[in-house]
């Protein structure tokens, strides 16, 4: 296990890498993207032995968690191979995937065997034309049958992540909190983040914060607080009638979570973001296909990016666009 350590410039540990494998996605959910989306061509985007470059650098350098994300990450032709490769590396701790469940049902098992660790599935709704109307494209039963194949393979502690809209689903709060418990999930709920133009829906008027989740919940469960922390921007309670249920609040406008960011996101073109609502970047793209063979290149990159990490993002409550790109393009 590496003894090196990556540090930004206000001293915190940076040992998680979210990593986008692609910026396509099966769905075209409402607060992630435009219903008309322009996709990186090939040649833009980081091959898979690239992507697993850059992986094996950022372990070297201590990192201990990996998320594959996207778009969709599993729409990505080779994605088991990857987890299998990345997974091997030696001292990794963890490697994970937030998916919208919608291939689940034919791939939970081969990437359980390929050494993924856990799951987040985005569920924002349990209504399936509520559910299609807020993803565009999506089949609801298709992503409660990846859900139960993910239960089947082996996988645990899996995390349903709920974006919740004031007007669209926020009276859904409860009968979702009903659904992780009766399937044995954990369940984080989010406030919407202002990244990328939409034109759907206000998100000003949608907005919903963690605290008035929280008194839907009371309306039928007995919350109580807790003081679990994975070092990241979740707040976390547990029910006291399903003790076992672990409940997660990510409140970027409500409650700032800046101050232990652990974390940066690769994204699939290659630009390593230091702060999701800032655009401070580096493109080791270019890094790793000048100097091809020679790993302290990027990792002398990396190291220096780490400068670059600002010491909080600024969301505003409002509809005006802070950071143009998509959740999709960011890696979520």
């Amino acid at each position: 296990m590496s003894k090196r350590m990556l540090k930004d410039g206000f001293s915190r540990k940076v040992d998680y890498l979210r990593m986008s494998v692609t910026d396509r996605c099966d769905f075209r959910c409402v607060y992630c993207m435009a219903e008309d989306m322009t996709f990186l061509p090939r040649q833009q985007i980081l091959s898979l032995e690239e992507l697993e470059q850059i992986a094996a650098s950022f372990v070297a350098l201590g990192t201990r968690k990996i998320r594959l994300t996207g778009g969709e990450p599993l729409v990505r032709a080779g994605i088991v191979d990857l987890c299998r490769r990345i997974a091997a590396l030696p001292g990794l701790q963890e490697l994970c995937m937030t998916t919208n469940g919608s291939q689940l049902g034919k791939l939970a098992q081969p990437l359980f065997d390929a050494g993924l660790k856990r799951l987040n599935i985005s569920l924002d709704s349990l209504d399936p034309q509520r559910f299609r109307e807020l993803t565009r494209t999506g089949d609801l039963s298709k992503v409660i049958e990846g859900i139960d194949a993910a239960n089947a393979a082996g996988f645990v502690h899996t995390k349903l992540n709920c974006v919740v809209m004031r007007g669209r689903n926020d009276h859904e709060v409860t009968d979702l909190v009903t659904f992780a418990i009766e399937r044995g999930l954990d369940i984080s709920f989010i406030e919407e983040m202002p990244l990328g133009v939409i034109s759907e829906h206000s998100r000003a008027e949608a907005f919903f914060s963690s605290e008035q989740v929280r008194e839907k919940i009371a309306e039928r469960y007995t919350l109580v607080p807790s003081t679990e922390s994975t070092q990241g921007p979740s707040r976390y309670w547990r029910l006291a009638e399903a003790p076992d249920i672990r409940l997660g609040f990510i409140s970027p406008h409500s409650h700032n979570f800046c101050a232990t960011c652990n974390r940066v996101r690769l994204t699939v073109e290659g630009r390593l973001l230091l702060c999701l609502g800032n655009e401070h970047s580096a493109d080791l793209k270019s890094v790793l296909r000048s100097h091809p063979g020679h790993p302290e290149k990027l990792e002398q990159a990396i190291i220096a990016a780490m400068q670059l990490k600002p010491w909080s993002h600024q969301f505003e409550l409002n509809d005006d666009v802070q950071v143009v790109r998509f959740m999709n393009m960011t890696g979520g």
